[in-house]
C-alpha cells in the first residue's frame, strides 16, 4: 500500500489499518470507514467532534 507520505507492505488489511489509518483527534481511535473532518482535524464521529468543540457536524445515518 502506498500513500503520499508513507506506505508499506502488509500481510492483511487489518495490519495496514493499524499502521496507516488516521486517528480521531478526540478519542485517538483509528478511523476506519466514514469519519468527519473539520479544519484539518479528523474525528471518528460527530459525537467526538462535538466534544472537541466543533459545532454543526452531524453523522450520516
Amino acid at each position: 500500500m502506498t500513500m503520499p507520505d508513507r506506505g508499506g507492505t502488509f500481510d492483511s488489511f487489518e495490519c495496514a489499518i493499524h499502521a496507516l489509518a488516521p486517528r480521531c483527534a478526540h478519542c485517538d481511535c483509528r478511523i476506519v470507514g466514514h469519519g468527519v473532518e473539520h479544519a484539518g482535524r479528523y474525528y471518528c464521529c460527530a459525537h467526538c467532534a462535538g466534544h472537541a468543540g466543533v459545532q454543526g457536524i452531524r453523522d450520516r445515518a
